[in-house]
């Protein structure tokens, strides 16, 4: 993972800290449930401890350059102390599911603390069979989940044997803390950087004019469709109120081959099932509210991974998002797939992702102030209802500090004026719904589970017959 002292933040991961406020926390992570008992806390720190130089950047805090004169540098913490990181806690044995997702929706509803590097790790003992919880906490400044490298990656071993380790290490001196003029040359660096960077695609398009051509009718053809997505809002829903800083997490367990047997029998993608089940889910709940459906569409936040092959591993998000379609307007649910499939195959055939991608390029060049304004463009109300992220996990099994990987909740964000956001994962053949919501917007998040679990099921026994 190339994280180094002095790096400037890209345009998207400075548009995740312009997001923040004090209702609108943006950090991401998950709950991970692994078999047996807990490892002794100092033991635990000793694992990590071992493993922080493979992610630097969980060293790293984020520094501001004088007078607000560009985006914000990782810098190394002078008074980095992992045992103000690695939270370790108990619930009330024995604890039930319930309890552990309460104490994770209280963990999330804290903001981090930007004085310090954007992370921590809980360690959670007391859970009513035996097992224990890591619940992971990061700016999503620092990390995306679909591709990225993080603490809870490197932890992860492919056995019950923890991965060798190289001993012979040279223990860790942070650079010293960076001088104002410093910050400024390390700016100006960047900026300089990104325009080689421009000046080398410049000098490929001289040397292929057809190609570049095509490529930025192809751009502009994105960044119009985008526009256009803008002239027609999202609808007005109980999902788009103002939210305040408290946090519900409910986790909602799903098998993938279930997902698999519906895109079988009926077509489409995973992802394509997924958001027909959310469709279904949310006509049901909407119902419950006294929310009449005939006619209406709501719109989904998907992001998709942008990051290349020779971008993998490196650090910053590389991510953009399509605003996907959810017909709560259709009672059938096979033919509610179908309309899924059908909207998210004239997405795939659209620039959107392309035009996403080329603002956020844009936006490399952005002042602060500029770049605010994009960043509140890009998660305004107006444009869609929620967030829905899909992550693909490994299909088989990991292991924590020597314990089986029984399960993991991902577990999103919440922008401004969003009350929910969806975050599924797949891992060893489960499919986890991870639901975050405002705490007063979304009193009945748990129906809203029960709905998903309902969706699913009535698919699935379509798909059988």
């Amino acid at each position: 993972m190339t994280a180094r002292h002095l790096d400037r933040l890209t345009a998207i991961d400075a548009s995740f800290l312009h997001q923040e406020g004090p209702v609108s926390h943006m950090h991401v992570g998950a709950i991970v449930i692994a078999e047996g008992p807990a490892p002794a806390y100092d033991d635990f720190l000793d694992s990590i401890r071992r493993r922080l130089h493979l992610v630097p950047r969980y060293r790293q805090r984020l520094t501001f350059p004088p007078a607000g004169s560009g985006r914000p540098l990782w810098t190394d913490d002078t008074d980095f102390n992992l045992e103000y990181h690695v939270r370790h806690t108990a619930l009330p044995a024995p604890g039930s599911h319930e309890q552990l997702m309460q104490l994770c929706a209280r963990v999330f509803s804290q903001q981090l603390d930007r004085s310090k590097p954007l992370w921590e790790m809980w360690l959670m003992e007391g859970l009513q069979d035996g097992s224990f919880g890591l619940l992971t906490k990061a700016h999503h400044a620092m990390i995306d989940g679909i591709g990225g490298v993080d603490l809870a990656t490197v932890l992860f071993d492919l056995g019950p044997e923890p991965t060798p380790i190289d001993e012979d290490l040279e223990p860790w001196v942070p650079d010293p803390s960076p001088h104002p003029v410093e910050l400024l040359s390390a700016g100006a660096r960047g900026m300089a950087k990104a325009s080689l960077g421009v000046t080398a695609k410049a000098l490929a398009a001289l040397r292929t004019p057809e190609r570049a051509l095509q490529d930025a009718m192809v751009a502009v053809e994105g960044v119009g469709e985008i526009a256009w997505a803008g002239l027609n809002p999202a609808p007005p829903t109980p999902l788009n109120v103002e939210i305040g800083p408290h946090r519900r997490f409910a986790g909602v367990v799903s098998e993938l081959a279930d997902f698999k047997a519906v895109k079988n029998a009926f077509g489409g993608t995973v992802n394509d099932v997924v958001l027909a089940v959310v469709a279904g889910a949310l006509r049901a709940w909407l119902h419950k509210r006294g929310v009449r459906t005939q006619g209406l569409e709501l719109r989904a936040l998907v992001p998709v991974s942008v990051r290349t092959d020779d971008q993998r591993g490196a650090a910053g998000n590389r991510i953009a998002a399509m605003r996907g379609p959810l017909p709560v307007w259709v009672d059938d649910p096979v033919e509610r797939l179908a309309v899924v499939c059908a909207a998210m195959d004239d997405l795939k055939d659209s620039k959107q992702a392309i035009g996403a991608e080329v603002l956020t390029s844009v936006q490399m060049f952005a002042p602060p102030t500029v770049l605010a304004q994009a960043s509140r463009v890009n998660f305004s109300t107006r444009l869609f209802n929620l967030l829905v992220t899909n992550i693909p996990g490994p299909q088989f099994p990991l292991y924590v500090v020597g314990h089986r990987m029984r399960s993991v909740f991902p577990i999103a964000f919440l922008p401004k004026n969003h009350a929910l956001s969806i975050a599924i994962m797949s891992y060893d053949g489960a499919m986890n719904f991870g639901l975050l919501g405002d705490y007063d917007a979304m009193y009945d998040l748990d129906a809203f589970g029960a709905a998903i679990e309902s969706s699913l099921a009535e698919l699935v026994t379509l798909a059988a017959r």
